[in-house]
């Protein structure tokens, strides 16, 4: 049969929208949804055809398996394609999972925000115009020990912003072991060039020297920056500054030392039994004129970029017009003040933020948390072989890099299925599930499990999993 006649044989969009189950897609998505699908769907059609490419003979499909796949399609595009998954990885604040879980107390603040018409950029005792900033550069004040602070939509924007307004067409001073690269193929070397300063490298790879800085120094110079390698180490035979001894060179040339802190903590993650990781305020303490810090990655709150510091600087920043191009919404403002409000009770942040209880988190509770689950998958799959196992997690989000944090997982193994076909499997579900396959084991690790609803959301998901 040639091209034409196997086109004739497919329907007309009018003919499928007259059925009664098309009537049915209409009255729930709308008559402009349903009517772009079916066009769609026999355009397809159509295109294969004309290019010969046809295995599935396309054009003898019944007419209500047009109207399934149609509705097949509409219903992908009306729901969207984010789904809920339940994060069973092992990395806490996971990059490609959307990173830091937000406190319920600023879920409810971004929802109010979103909701309801709020005092932005409004002055309630003046009744004149505001600054967006004044929702939350009090408590940053107050949390890091800063002259003053300003926040922008992540950390990116905010290092790119400072170089660009204390640094534009001058030299900033950077150590050559310090050039990093992040997820993304973000390139500090890339974002100084977009910022229009110039970078000048000092050191080696391994070695830097305070006479490498010294110098460095010219009539060209505007600042001298520190990158916090947040997601690699340089060991062994390795030498590298203190912002301490910046500083004090700071205060010998009158350049400012700004550092990109990239996770920025506001608690010592020590007392949770964590490796030591500068602080905010102790990069401040030590003489850092600026720092740049993330608020989704450690901190726990929502995606945005905080710069804090002197005075002077941070207005100077804030003076840049390209700040408008890069400031946060509502939203993001309303949950962060949450957020930050919580860090005002150090004792409240440890429990109520769920990256720093995830983080802290004893492996024996751990363990009590994984037995649950195990029964949980035991009575509801079938052909299934579960055992618990001493396991290793992650902070996540290039935050504590080559820390092992010591972690419990669920092993499973399937009598049908390969450990990759369970983990997809397991990604299939609704909320998907998300694992990881080591050793020839399905694994769920239970540090990265959200409490307190986190098992019952789990259960949930299993038994849907099971029954679908």
């Amino acid at each position: 049969m040639d091209n034409k006649k196997l086109l004739r044989n497919l329907p007309a969009v009018d003919t499928l929208l007259r059925l009664d189950h098309m009537a049915e897609l209409i009255e729930v998505f709308g008559r402009t949804l349903v009517t772009h699908v079916t066009r769609s769907v026999l355009a397809e059609a159509r295109g294969l055809i004309q290019n010969g490419i046809n295995p599935n003979n396309v054009e003898r499909r019944k007419l209500d398996e047009w109207t399934n796949l149609v509705e097949t399609t509409v219903v992908k595009i009306a729901n969207g394609s984010l789904r809920k998954v339940i994060n069973l990885s092992g990395v806490v604040s996971h990059t490609n999972l959307g990173r830091a879980l937000i406190p319920k107390a600023a879920a409810n603040a971004a929802a109010m925000a979103a909701q309801s018409n709020i005092n932005l950029e409004y002055n309630l005792q003046t009744g004149i115009r505001g600054d967006r900033d004044d929702l939350v550069e009090e408590l940053l004040k107050l949390l890091t020990g800063a002259e003053a602070a300003t926040i922008v939509n992540n950390n990116a924007a905010a290092v790119l912003l400072c170089l660009n307004s204390l640094s534009e067409g001058c030299e900033t001073i950077v150590s050559r072991g310090e050039l990093i690269e992040i997820g993304g193929s973000f390139r500090l070397p890339e974002i100084m060039a977009k910022s229009g300063c110039i970078l000048r490298e000092v050191g080696t790879t391994n070695r830097t020297h305070y006479k490498d800085f010294q110098s460095a120094i010219s009539e060209k110079t505007a600042l001298i920056l520190q990158a916090h390698t947040s997601n690699y180490r340089i060991i062994g035979y390795t030498t590298g500054l203190e912002v301490s001894e910046l500083a004090k060179l700071s205060k010998e040339s009158k350049i400012p030392v700004m550092v990109d802190l990239g996770s920025g903590a506001l608690l010592d993650l020590e007392k949770c039994g964590l490796p030591h990781e500068k602080t905010v305020t102790k990069i401040l303490k030590e003489g850092a004129d600026l720092v740049t810090f993330s608020c989704d990655k450690l901190l726990g709150g929502p995606q945005a970029g905080i710069i804090a510091g002197r005075y002077d600087l941070v207005q100077q920043v804030k003076e840049n017009h390209m700040r408008r191009a890069l400031r946060c919404d509502k939203m993001t403002l309303a949950a962060l003040q949450a957020v930050l409000r919580v860090y005002l009770d150090p004792d409240k942040a440890w429990s109520e933020i769920p990256t720093l209880t995830q983080l802290a988190r004893s492996v024996e509770e751990l363990t009590e948390i994984a037995e649950r689950v195990s029964n949980m998958i035991s009575l509801n799959i079938k052909n299934v072989k579960v055992s618990i196992i001493d396991d290793t997690s992650m902070a996540g989000s290039g935050a504590l890099p080559e820390i092992d944090i010591p972690s419990v997982s669920v092993a499973i193994s399937h009598g049908e299925k390969s450990p990759n076909e369970l983990a997809k499997w397991f990604r299939g579900g609704n909320p998907a599930i998300i694992g990881r396959v080591e050793n020839d084991l399905f694994r769920l690790n239970i540090r990265s499990l959200v409490i307190p609803d986190g098992e019952e959301a789990l259960a949930d998901a299993i038994h849907k999993l099971v029954n679908n």
